[in-house]
């Protein structure tokens, strides 16, 4: 019996799931969820990884950065897909979320193969392996501590919203000090939102009482939360530490 037919026949009994039952079985979902969580954001980076590398190393490159229009296309698409995506996760069936998860992460990888164009490959390299470093050391410990984090994800989304606002104004004041300031600003930031993320994601998880579809998009949206966290460490430490062409 697979983890689907059991959850059809615990719904199916009189009075739903007694609390022997919940204890049994929610151990189970709650491993399962996880997995999935880390697989899709780790499978995402992959694709991600891919599409920059190609990008960079084809034409495709030249022709996207001379041509705005096809640029601005390409943000507005990525912005409509993670807004859509997290406004839609209940309408949307498990395979669109996830196809709509690839789609998102391809074109972030197209729009990110400017980095080649700026950075070195082996910096580039270098700091994803931090940034890879630094994001399962945060993500152990937002996972394991029993601190509660909900607080603290308060001010780190005040403190987000603020590094948005400077980094806007920073693109016409063009502030050399400024920049520096908010790439070390936004590293905080996002070493402390993933501490925070995979303790809210792990709490969300356990929550549920089995793997159903609508558990397993939720998961989806944990990775995409992970995967954007994961990221935009990665952009700021290398405005930090990368090497320019």
């Amino acid at each position: 019996m697979n983890e689907k037919d059991l959850a059809s026949i615990i719904k199916e009994r009189e009075g739903g799931i007694n609390q022997s039952e919940r204890a049994r079985y929610a151990p189970v979902a709650f491993g399962t969820l996880m997995r999935k969580v880390y697989v899709w954001m780790s499978l995402a980076l992959v694709i991600t990884a891919f599409a920059a590398y190609y990008v960079a190393h084809s034409g495709l490159i030249f022709t996207l950065y001379n041509n705005s229009v096809i640029l601005w296309g390409l943000i507005i698409a990525e912005l409509a897909l993670v807004v859509g995506l997290s406004a839609a996760i209940n309408k949307l069936s498990l395979t669109m979320a996830t196809l709509l998860f690839v789609l998102y992460s391809v074109i972030n990888g197209v729009t990110l193969s400017s980095i080649f164009l700026v950075y070195t490959e082996a910096s580039i390299t270098r700091v994803f392996l931090i940034t890879a470093g630094t994001f399962a050391a945060m993500a152990f410990i937002g996972y394991t501590t029993k601190k509660d984090l909900s607080s603290m994800g308060k001010y780190l989304l005040m403190a987000l919203i603020g590094l948005i606002i400077a980094t806007l104004v920073n693109l016409f004041v063009k502030s050399s000090g400024l920049d520096l300031i908010l790439c070390y600003g936004g590293v905080l930031i996002f070493v402390g939102l993933t501490a925070y993320d995979s303790q809210k994601i792990k709490e969300m998880c356990m929550s549920m009482e089995y793997a159903d579809e609508s558990a397993q998009k939720l998961a989806v949206l944990g990775a995409l939360t992970l995967y954007l966290d994961f990221i935009n460490l990665f952009l700021h430490l290398l405005r930090i530490f990368g090497n320019r062409e």
